[in-house]
């Protein structure tokens, strides 16, 4: 397969991508990648599809929701927070429906604060449900038996040293198992699903799928 990587050199990128060996893999990232694109800026989404190619598979794992105040918030502020995380990812599939190969797949990355609520980030938490609710719908209407999934993870195992001061007492997902989840969105069969990726016993659950 012919496979997008965007954000490939990210954290979760340097453990997915190795892992995707065997298939033709092109990393995308704003400053870093085979190929540059800004999820920002829809028109770079675009020129990379233009310059890429019909892909089989798309992996998004490239922005992040900004941390946020609730007492200081404003619409304005939210909005800037979706632009990337959310508004780039969606376009990834409202313009690559038009470039991807047939039966080609989608798999977009949401986050734990869609089901559990935490301090600081409300905006994190209305992104990552809201990329929820549009693969849902996306997954019933993709043209030429296109596929779209979601892995939503909580905090990263590569990323304790980073985020465990900020998330005290959140459980990470080990990498493997993360990777895990990706690779079987790529290779499966699946559409429309939330893959709830929150590590053993993080907040008192279990990894599932829904």
């Amino acid at each position: 397969m012919k496979i997008l990587v965007v954000g490939g050199a990210g954290t979760i990128g340097r453990r997915l991508v190795p892992a995707l060996r065997g298939h033709e893999v092109i990393t995308a990232g704003r400053t870093s990648g085979d190929v540059h694109v800004d999820l920002a800026e829809p028109s770079t989404i675009e020129a990379m599809y233009q310059q890429v190619g019909a892909v089989d598979a798309v992996v998004s794992i490239a922005a992040h929701g900004a941390l946020d105040s609730f007492h200081t918030l404003t619409t304005d502020a939210l909005h800037e927070n979706m632009r990337a995380k959310f508004y780039g990812q969606v376009a990834l599939v409202l313009i690559g429906q038009h470039h991807c190969a047939d039966q080609a797949s989608f798999t977009l990355t949401s986050g734990v604060f869609a089901d559990h609520a935490w301090p600081g980030v409300t905006g994190g938490g209305v992104i990552s449900g809201a990329l929820h609710s549009f693969v849902l719908s996306a997954a019933v209407e993709l043209p030429r038996g296109m596929r779209i999934n979601v892995v939503s993870p909580t905090m990263v195992g590569d990323s304790m040293a980073a985020f465990s001061s900020v998330f005290p007492g959140m459980r990470p997902v080990p990498m493997a198992e993360l990777v895990d989840h990706y690779l079987a969105c790529v290779a499966g069969s699946d559409t429309g699903r939330i893959i709830r990726a929150y590590g053993e016993e993080a907040f008192g659950t279990t990894s599932r799928v829904r």
